[in-house]
């Protein structure tokens, strides 16, 4: 399986393959033709309480995943979908957090693979 994370804001790539944004909230100053996105999975982002309090917060990257991986236990059929993608191709993760290391997509990378 290849799968890959990419900011919203970098510019699409051929190579991302699969581009499927991971987020919940549609993401500020980016149209649905700029982001060209081939899915929009926001069941499988965190609920609004944990992401919350997650706030990006690094001191919490550990508890936040424990508890996002609690939250993705429920979304087995949409996870099916991503991993049968990763496993014909490559997919991106597409999310617009600003810190690159500690967001939702690092985290359901991680969960995947």
């Amino acid at each position: 399986m290849e799968i890959r994370i990419k900011r919203v804001y970098t510019k699409p790539a051929q190579s991302d393959g699969y581009r499927v944004l991971v987020d919940r909230i549609w993401p500020r100053g980016v149209s649905k033709d700029e982001a060209h996105l081939d899915d929009w999975m926001k069941d499988v982002a965190p609920s609004s309480k944990l992401r919350k309090w997650f706030n990006h917060d690094p001191d919490r990257w550990n508890e936040f995943k424990h508890r996002y991986f609690d939250e993705l236990e429920d979304k087995s059929e949409k996870l099916h979908v991503l991993r049968n993608k990763a496993k014909t191709g490559r997919i991106t993760l597409v999310y617009s957090a600003k810190d690159e290391e500690h967001n939702n997509a690092v985290a359901l990378k991680e969960y995947l693979s």
